[in-house]
């Protein structure tokens, strides 16, 4: 008799194959942490393909800090829901008080050869928030679609709704969202059968293998190509985000030394939302719970010139802006500016500098005004633990 899950249990050790044999496993700390990434893998996919409904459909929290994927944003709240081009869905929710709230629709999924084409994406500002925070809007297929700020087209291909929820400042409120099929209201989805089951666990085993192979893939296109230690320019951010820029590099340091990264702080006029991160070998965001491995503008302390630096080191150089390493002497960088209102030049980008560790009183400016005492940066780690506690229940 045939098992039901086999196909899924195959794909598991096929993974488990890949995290072994991944060129980023040097120690047996990396490959500790391949397993680790693997079993969030293995969530993300089971929950993939079990809310794979495009006519009853409902929001998935996409990525979180145990279903880790693609360089994921400690600041951002991903959720997304499956659609078809020939239906009409009705989006309804609550603006929270994140600094960005943006929607994304895409042709397809990643694929270790392709990042899917956006076809639709835009942020809050082309909707009607009232002023009780409340927002209604639709997509419609294209050949019905009329211009409006309350209907906004599906092309032909358009297959998953992406949304994410900014936070600049961590303690902000997070919004409420729906999704559902207009013509679908008080209807119910027929009973499971056991060949949709067989297809869930079969099409869970695809997506796990998908998401391991391209996202050990990615780097290797936006990455590990540039300069060790250095960041790019800002340059709209690939997959079609309509309000974003990035700058991204990938390190390799001592630990001895450090990377001062030096950056403008944007005005909030231009961007309400700026911050960088780390990243580990896996493509994924260090431990942001409990180690400060990223900052946003509004966490970071901006120096006197209008400069942020940020101090990325394993040892501790005892200023707020620290981001640490966490034993990961290689890694990414990125940095993020988001809800643009204009485009970024390379004077609004970041400068990047190693040193000794040792040498940063004598050669950071403003040190003293950047210096934090340990007490200090302990009740900073409590913070970041309480909101994320919070973000995580709502």
């Amino acid at each position: 008799m045939a098992v039901l899950t086999q196909p899924f249990a195959d794909a598991v050790a096929e993974a488990e194959q890949i995290i072994r044999s991944a060129p980023q496993v040097r120690t047996e700390q990396d490959l500790i942490e391949g397993y680790d990434y693997l079993a969030g893998n293995i969530r993300g996919a089971l929950q993939l393909a079990w809310a794979y409904e495009r006519d009853f459909p409902f929001f998935v929290q996409s990525t979180g800090p145990y279903t880790k994927m693609g360089l994921d944003n400690p600041d951002t709240v991903y959720f997304h829901a499956y659609l078809r081009d020939d239906a009409e869905y009705v989006i309804s929710g609550h603006r929270g008080s994140t600094a960005d709230l943006s929607f994304q629709v895409l042709n397809g999924d990643y694929t270790p050869v392709d990042v899917p084409d956006s076809v639709t994406a835009f942020d809050d500002r082309a909707i009607d928030v009232r002023a009780d925070g409340s927002y209604e809007f639709r997509f419609v297929p294209s050949k019905n679609h009329q211009q409006g700020n309350d209907a906004f087209p599906l092309p032909s291909g358009s297959a998953m709704l992406v949304v994410r929820e900014v936070y600049s400042d961590w303690s902000a409120s997070r919004g409420t969202i729906t999704i559902r099929r207009a013509d679908r209201a008080g209807q119910a989805p027929p009973p499971l059968g056991l060949d949709t089951m067989t297809k869930r666990y079969g099409v869970a085993g695809k997506i796990l293998l998908s998401r391991l192979r391209t996202f050990l893939a990615f780097p290797e296109w936006f990455y590990l190509k540039l300069p060790v230690n250095t960041l790019t320019e800002p340059r709209s951010t690939p997959g079609g985000l309509a309000t974003q820029f990035s700058s991204v590099g990938h390190y390799d340091l001592a630990d001895d030394q450090a990377m001062v990264i030096t950056v403008p702080a944007a005005s909030r006029d231009v961007a309400p939302y700026q911050g960088c991160q780390l990243g580990s070998m896996w493509y994924i965001s260090l431990d942001y719970i409990n180690h400060q491995t990223s900052l946003t503008a509004d966490q970071a302390r901006q120096d006197p010139d209008g400069k942020l630096r940020f101090v990325v080191s394993e040892r501790d150089p005892g200023v707020a802006n620290w981001l640490e390493r966490t034993g990961h002497g290689r890694g990414y960088l990125q940095l993020r500016w988001q809800r643009l209102t204009r485009d970024l030049t390379p004077a609004d980008g970041p400068q990047a500098e190693v040193l000794p560790v040792a040498e940063l009183p004598g050669r950071l400016p403003y040190y003293q005004q950047a210096r934090i005492s340990p007490a200090e940066f302990a009740q900073r780690i409590a913070a970041r633990q309480a909101a994320v506690a919070v973000r995580m229940l709502g």
